[in-house]
């Protein structure tokens, strides 16, 4: 199995590539009526996935915590479930889906900052001395 980090760069590559090929579309049709979802899925599919897996990296204790795959997975279905609903709800086909997408895009960064606060940053997070290991002054 891959590592928590390299499925968020690897899987914010593939989100950031189909949205550039997605805004090449837009401009050579000149139709950028989509752009709403087209910024969303660069932002939280490119963006945020990359924040998430720089922390993942930087941060080996909460990567190799079970939530951190379910991390990745909420992400993932948050990019898959929300882009295409935003594109719902712009040519009127229904608000369920960029509904759904919203609700799981709140719970992905609940799931963030839980990661953060349980876990703190980096590598020092979890590699401070304990107080009995100090030399005496």
């Amino acid at each position: 199995m891959k590592s928590i980090p390299t499925l968020f760069f690897a899987t914010a590559a593939f989100f950031a590539l189909c949205g550039m090929i997605w805004g090449i579309q837009m401009s050579a049709s000149h139709d950028h009526t989509l752009s709403p979802a087209h910024g969303h899925l660069n932002l939280i599919g490119f963006v945020a996935m990359s924040v998430f897996g720089t922390y993942y990296a930087l941060t080996p204790r909460a990567a190799d915590s079970r939530l951190a795959m379910a991390h990745y997975l909420v992400v993932t279905a948050t990019v898959l479930i929300l882009t295409p609903g935003i594109v719902m709800a712009i040519t009127g086909q229904g608000e369920v889906l960029a509904q759904l997408g919203s609700i799981l895009v709140v719970l992905s960064m609940l799931v963030f900052g839980f990661m953060v606060l349980r876990h703190g940053a980096g590598v020092s997070a979890i590699a401070e001395p304990s107080p009995s290991s100090q030399p005496a002054e």
